[in-house]
């Protein structure tokens, strides 16, 4: 249902589109979240961002804000994951998942029930 891609190798400083194509979500309201979450070796999993399916409204991770970018295009039930002025501390596994709790859109990996695999991106120094 949620299928991430986009990730790769690239020097720090540089810039990585993340791609997550959504399908197969019914929740009750049909409104929901997206989120964007990684996890580094040894660490636990850590939100990144999350924008609601509906309007658009967004949360960042102070660690990313001003640098990455979340958006949608719903006409192709995708969101990306623009990530620039990359850092070594940006390296991680990087996953998508959904929530249905659409009226507060929060971080949290618990609030999040339907995950895809992980897509790896890695930043040189």
């Amino acid at each position: 249902q949620l299928q991430a891609s986009g990730g790769g190798l690239v020097q720090a400083g540089g810039s990585l589109r993340l791609s997550c194509a959504v399908s197969g979500i019914a929740y009750l309201y049909d409104d929901y979240v997206i989120g964007w979450f990684r996890q580094a070796p040894g660490s636990e999993r850590e939100g990144v961002s999350c924008i609601r399916h509906s309007d658009g409204t967004t949360v960042y991770a102070d660690s990313v804000k001003g640098r990455f970018t979340i958006s949608r295009d719903n006409a192709k039930n995708t969101v990306y994951l623009e990530m620039s002025s990359l850092k070594p501390e940006d390296t991680a596994v990087y996953f998508c998942a959904a929530s249905k709790w659409f009226m507060s859109p929060r971080l949290k990996a618990i609030s999040y029930d339907s995950w895809g695999q992980g897509t790896l991106v890695t930043v040189s120094s």
